[in-house]
């Protein structure tokens, strides 16, 4: 086994151990710390891929803006150190469904897919071409997941206000 393929293994191990603590822990600011080492994780897997400007973007994006906004809105709740109530059992089972059903989604479209070598050149990896590729309307451009994406953000945005709002005591 090379060094290379150690530290993928060791990217991939931090990746999902991390993503799997996210999701499991009853403790909101631990599942926030947990997300970041997750995200973390990926954007080293992209600097081994060697893709350094969609790395920078993972860090930036997600680990210095989706993150930051979530842990800002726990602390804005005053809810760091409270445990989340213990789930009943049907939801846990949904969730479990759910992801499974996920799972066997992405399985069923990677056997379905033929997986070809094309004889076109790969294009080089540069800020100048990948920001053609995000922002072209045409064949092969990706500007409708660009704006899903920012739809992503703004989703993430809006559920960190929504956490971060202190429900009213009720007087009667």
């Amino acid at each position: 086994m090379s060094g290379s393929n150690i530290i993928f293994y060791l990217l991939a191990a931090l990746t999902l151990v991390s993503a799997l603590m996210a999701v499991t822990t009853r403790m909101i600011f631990r599942a926030a710390i947990y997300l970041l080492f997750s995200l973390i994780g990926i954007a080293g897997i992209y600097f081994w891929l060697q893709y350094e400007f969609i790395a920078a973007v993972q860090i930036v994006v997600y680990v210095g803006g989706i993150v930051v906004l979530i842990i800002f809105s726990i602390f804005l709740t005053q809810q760091a150190g409270e445990q989340l109530p213990k789930q009943k059992l049907g939801r846990q089972l949904f969730a479990a469904l759910a992801a499974f059903c996920g799972l066997a989604l992405v399985m069923l479209q990677l056997v379905q897919h033929d997986f070809v070598a094309t004889a076109n050149k790969a294009i080089e990896p540069t800020v100048a071409n990948i920001g053609t590729q995000m922002l072209g309307v045409d064949e092969g451009g990706y500007s409708l997941p660009f704006e899903v994406v920012s739809m992503l953000l703004l989703a993430a945005l809006i559920g960190c206000i929504v956490i971060a709002l202190k429900s009213k005591p009720e007087t009667t």
